[in-house]
C-alpha cells in the first residue's frame, strides 16, 4: 500500500499549510513539517483551512533539516523546486517516498538542492511565472505520485455509491 509523504521546508503561510494538511488527510498522505514554522499549529487560520481534518491528520514536526533527516534515514526524497531539471510527471514515485516543498518566500534552500540534483523535479510553467501556490503545487505533484501508484487505497470511481441527483 502506497504510503506517501509530503515535506514542508519552513513553510510560512497557515492557509497553505491548512489546505496541504486537508488533502494529506483525504489521500491518506503523511505530512513533515521542517520548523521553523511561520505560525503557530493553534493559529485559527490553520485550522479554518485544514478545516476538522486537522486532527485525523498523521503529522510530525522537526527542530530542522538535520532533525528531518536523522529520523528518516534512507528516505528516497524528491524535491520540488522551479529548479528542477525532470518534469514531476517523468519520474516514478515509490509507494514510500517523500515529496518536499520550500517555504512560499524561498523554496528550498540551494545548498540542500545541490545535494540531490537527481531528484529535482519541476512543474512546468509558462513564461516568468515565479512559482505556483504552494498548496496547489502540493496537490499536483501529489496526486501524480498517487496515480502512479493506482491509487491503491483511495475510493476509486468503480467503488462510489450511485449519486442521484
Amino acid at each position: 500500500m502506497a504510503k506517501l509523504n509530503i515535506v514542508l521546508f519552513e513553510p510560512e503561510i497557515p492557509a497553505n499549510t491548512g489546505n496541504i494538511g486537508r488533502t494529506c488527510v483525504a489521500t491518506g498522505t503523511r505530512l513533515h513539517l521542517i520548523e521553523p514554522l511561520g505560525f503557530q499549529l493553534n493559529e485559527k487560520a490553520i485550522k479554518r483551512a485544514g478545516m476538522d481534518y486537522w486532527n485525523d491528520l498523521d503529522v510530525t514536526t522537526y527542530i530542522n533539516y538535520e532533525e528531518f533527516c536523522r529520523k528518516n534515514p534512507g528516505a528516497k526524497i524528491y524535491m520540488a523546486t522551479t529548479k528542477g531539471k525532470h518534469v514531476y510527471s517523468k519520474v516514478s514515485y515509490e509507494p514510500d517516498c517523500y515529496i518536499m516543498f520550500g517555504k512560499e518566500s524561498a523554496g528550498i534552500p540551494e545548498e540542500i538542492l545541490v545535494e540531490h540534483p537527481e531528484e529535482c523535479v519541476r512543474i512546468p510553467m509558462m513564461g516568468e511565472t515565479r512559482s505556483l501556490n504552494l498548496s496547489n503545487s502540493v496537490a499536483i505533484v501529489l496526486y501524480e505520485a498517487l496515480r502512479q501508484n493506482d491509487f491503491d487505497h483511495m475510493k476509486l470511481e468503480g467503488e462510489l455509491h450511485r449519486l442521484h441527483w
